[in-house]
């Protein structure tokens, strides 16, 4: 619209979701859908958390919810995404947060993404009411091997494309490494019960204990694949990797066969099984991750004095988010970089008296970002402990599978363009596929394999990416919530954490944080653009910006895929071809849409939208 008039129209809805979540009347304007390569990357390009997100999660439109005091809605645009949003919202590895425009160099702090998830599931009213898009029943019958992150989403979202789903779990409670491998004062129990029953409420058939394989008793593949129309496996990695030792030349696993010697994994999953676990006053963790550092924190509650986390490298290249790191560190725990394991050390009972390791320097980047440790000769130590948690990985277990299937070098399961294995109708997904990964990514792969089933199973793409396009009538953010300091996560005191496995580190946001923290978010959906055929080239737009956001331009790069690429600036006005909004630089504070004389400057929100065909 070229006068850019804003055509709303106020409809009485009549939604009783409840008392203190009504929507009563809702703004309608006009909405467009576009798969045009130029809108696609434009959302890709200029919304940096939601691409970086395997979960494909609309950050900016549920942070604004939160401004809204809208938390049912927040927390319904997450679960889009996801079907765990208050899971996630405790224990992701918030990939957002790193690419975050507002924690750019020069920006301050990233927003507080996950934070934010946590207080939408937080503050939702008690009488929210869910809501899916359901096609009806296709008569197609699918088995998932395991309940884990990725077949939890992949169910959830194959049952709304109306068919039936039965999940074969081998242990008795669902939920895989969020259940039994994530301590509870991490992720509460009841919170994530709740959201599984959520996920499979629309009829998934759960069976649990019950053991897909190859041994004599187990249900076997070839056989599901006779009974059910296709079958996913995703039943995670559950092996834990051994130390390289020095002295182990013959393929003893000398870790597995020493007293007090553990795997951090198996620790972690028999502790949630319920079984007793103690450890001993000197606790060595080896290992860089998440289930590394969880280890080190239980060992805290479990009486462990002296606990310390060995790594190869050092603190910085840590693959985990750096809250975690702090609060383990705020509990006791000591990280000691550069070293690697070479000998377990015993006594002449077998008992653990330490371990050698070897002082390292920092070599080289590796592939992922992360630096090379390089051992230095001659230089051994040995660190005395009574407990050692080996957690330096996982890797996947295949021996399930009585079907032959094409291996990666990692003996991952290799997939195809249509996430089928090489044999036909045997699907894979998550860390059964990727490796040891993130629970994020778990369910971020579980959705996509689960559209590419629908796909193969129907004959054609039911659900697809489009860009949602709707107009907004005035700048949604001010300058002034730039300055807007980040909210810390509050937390429970040290002396009533530590003796209590069952109680929760962090405590949520209150109403007041979440509003402040939401309202730092630069929502980058929102796009603003200049028409330049209204437009006078009197240059406020330019001198009102508070970023050298706003550009004269002569030209602009369209790539291959036809995405928009670099802007061409020029410097002398004859050449100049337009007048362009630097969305990568604008913070969005509508300064420009305020002073433009003409009203040439348009604002839409920009949205990745999953569309039913």
């Amino acid at each position: 619209m070229s006068d850019n008039s804003f055509r709303e129209i106020r409809v009485n809805e009549g939604e009783d979701f409840s008392d203190t979540h009504s929507f009563g009347q809702r703004i309608v304007t006009p909405v467009r859908f576009s798969t045009d390569p130029r809108d696609i990357g434009w959302v890709r390009e200029n919304i940096p958390c939601q691409t970086a997100c395997p979960a494909d999660t609309n950050v900016p439109a549920y942070i604004r919810m939160i401004i809204e005091e809208r938390y049912g809605r927040s927390y319904e645009l997450n679960r889009l995404a996801n079907v765990l949003p208050g899971t996630l919202g405790r224990i992701c590895s918030r990939p957002c947060e790193d690419a975050c425009r507002h924690g750019w160099p020069g920006n301050g702090e990233p927003v507080g993404i996950c934070n934010l998830k946590r207080a939408a599931g937080d503050m939702k009213p008690s009488g929210h009411r869910i809501t899916e898009n359901l096609y009806t029943p296709s008569g197609k019958k699918i088995a998932i091997i395991g309940a884990g992150p990725a077949g939890l989403s992949a169910a959830h979202d194959l049952t709304t494309l109306g068919h039936d789903v039965t999940i074969f779990e081998k242990e008795e409670i669902p939920g895989g490494m969020l259940y039994y491998g994530i301590p509870e004062f991490r992720l509460p129990r009841d919170l994530l019960e709740v959201e599984i029953r959520n996920a499979i409420r629309l009829g998934v058939d759960l069976r649990t204990g019950v053991s897909i394989g190859t041994g004599e008793s187990d249900i076997k593949v070839s056989d599901l694949l006779k009974e059910f129309d296709a079958v996913l496996v995703s039943t995670g990695c559950m092996a834990a990797i051994p130390l390289p030792l020095r002295n182990v030349d013959d393929g003893t696993d000398l870790a597995a066969n020493t007293k007090n010697v553990e795997y951090g994994l198996d620790f972690l999953v028999e502790l949630h099984r319920g079984e007793k676990k103690t450890v001993g006053k000197k606790v060595a963790v080896v290992g860089a991750g998440f289930t590394a550092l969880d280890c080190a924190r239980v060992a805290k509650r479990l009486g462990g004095e002296d606990v310390t986390i060995h790594i190869r490298t050092t603190e910085e290249y840590i693959p985990v988010t750096k809250v975690e790191i702090h609060e383990a560190k705020r509990e006791g725990t000591k990280i000691l970089g550069l070293r690697s394991p070479v000998e377990i050390l015993t006594d002449a009972d077998g008992n653990l008296t330490g371990v050698k390791f070897v002082q390292n320097r920092l070599g080289g980047w590796r592939e992922g970002g992360r630096r090379q440790a390089i051992p230095i000769e001659g230089s051994e130590f040995i660190e005395p402990c009574d407990t050692l948690l080996i957690a330096i990985g996982q890797k996947t277990v295949n021996n399930i599978l009585d079907v032959q299937v094409d291996l990666d070098r990692w003996g991952n399961v290799r997939l195809g363009d249509g996430g089928m294995t090489s044999v036909p109708g045997l699907f894979s997904a998550g860390d059964f596929v990727n490796g040891a990964s993130t629970v994020v990514e778990a369910v971020g792969h579980g959705r996509e394999i689960a559209i590419k089933m629908d796909t193969w199973m129907m004959g054609h793409e039911r659900r697809k990416k489009v860009v949602r396009i709707e107009s907004v009538a005035e700048p949604l953010r001010e300058r002034s919530f730039d300055f807007i300091p980040h909210q810390e996560m509050p937390t429970v005191p040290l002396n009533k954490r530590m003796k209590n496995m069952e109680r929760e580190v962090e405590t949520g946001y209150s109403q007041a944080e979440a509003f402040e923290e939401a309202k730092r978010c630069y929502l980058c959906y929102l796009k603003y653009e200049i028409d330049v055929d209204n437009c006078i080239y009197c240059r406020a737009c330019i001198d009102v910006a508070p970023r050298n956001c706003i550009k004269l331009v002569d030209g602009i790069d369209i790539k291959d895929d036809g995405t928009y690429g670099d802007l061409h600036e020029a410097s002398e006005w004859n050449k100049v071809g337009a007048i362009w909004v630097d969305n990568n630089e604008c913070i969005r504070c509508g300064a420009c849409y305020m002073v433009c004389p003409t009203k040439c400057i348009s604002i839409s929100k920009q949205e990745i939208f999953d569309q039913d065909v």
